[in-house]
């Protein structure tokens, strides 16, 4: 709640949010923002535990892909999805990987989840569309505050300025996030993966049948740009390997991505409920995103 008591409101039409949550390239930066919050020992442990991502990868990821969109498009809707989150996590409770007793809803590991989100926004960007200008990048970053009211996290646990949050940032990189069980499993390339269970039934039949030739060559690029689009401290402080190759490679898709994605339809290039927001907000003349590609 703000300090009159009223839900705090989602970022504003015209944002820089606005224009980037919904677009699909969000989905191929997901899995670095899903890697970074597990390497903290007490969310690893949390979703080691509790979470149903190993049984139920594609409702997992379809029910967090419709989370995230609620807070940026949701209205009114976005506050309440703040409350369900925070319903959900409330008995998430245990021991982490150093021995220390967690709550999911402990501020500083709650504000953590929250936080990866806007470096790997600012990394992502550079490689799939035009690097942030400073000003983007500082109106970005208050509208990521914004997001972390929606969830309920205390403005004491958020950095409030980007000058407090890359010292924040570095000193969580070196003192907390390691490579526990899950992130090793996020970017594992054997890990197992059932068939996607969604969609029309002769989707789903043609999948299973093909998933053992499907599956080894999707887990090598779900690897790729979970690794490529972390940023490089986080990489490094996790271990993980990045070769020059590799990032020629990346530098390569992001061409391609950079070129074909602004060209595409609406109806293809922005997610549904980012279509639905763009759509009430063009009826009623709210103000369109300045950013481009």
């Amino acid at each position: 709640m703000s300090s009159h008591g009223t839900p705090p409101a989602p970022p504003p039409p015209g944002g820089v949010l606005w224009s980037e949550a919904g677009d699909i390239r969000m989905l191929l930066t997901l899995p670095a923002a899903l890697t970074m919050q597990v390497a903290h020992p007490a969310v690893g442990a949390g979703v080691d535990q509790y979470s149903v991502f190993r049984t139920d990868p594609w409702g997992r990821g379809e029910r967090s892909l419709r989370s995230v969109q609620l807070w940026v498009y949701g209205g009114e809707a976005a506050a309440e999805e703040g409350r369900r989150l925070r319903r959900l996590h409330r008995t998430i409770q245990g021991t982490d990987t150093r021995g220390r007793h967690y709550h999911a809803l402990a501020g500083p590991t709650y504000a953590w989840v929250h936080a990866t989100g806007f470096p790997v926004f600012v990394h992502g960007r550079r490689y799939l569309g035009r690097p942030y200008t400073e000003a983007q990048e500082r109106q970005l970053y208050a509208e990521w505050l914004q997001v972390g009211r929606i969830l309920g996290i205390n403005d004491r646990d958020m950095p409030q300025t980007i000058e407090e949050f890359w010292p924040y940032y570095r000193k969580m990189l070196a003192d907390e996030i390691e490579a526990t069980t899950v992130v090793r499993e996020l970017v594992g390339v054997h890990t197992p993966v059932p068939p996607p269970d969604r969609g029309p039934r002769p989707v789903r039949l043609l999948l299973r049948a093909l998933w053992p030739v499907l599956l080894p060559p999707l887990a090598r690029f779900r690897r790729f740009v979970t690794i490529g689009l972390m940023p490089p401290d986080a990489r490094e402080a996790l271990g993980l390997p990045w070769t020059p190759s590799q990032e020629r490679a990346l530098r390569r898709f992001g061409l391609v991505v950079r070129a074909v994605v602004p060209v595409l339809p609406g109806r293809l290039r922005y997610l549904p409920l980012a279509r639905e927001a763009r759509a009430r907000a063009a009826r009623t003349g709210a103000a369109r995103s300045g950013l481009r590609r």
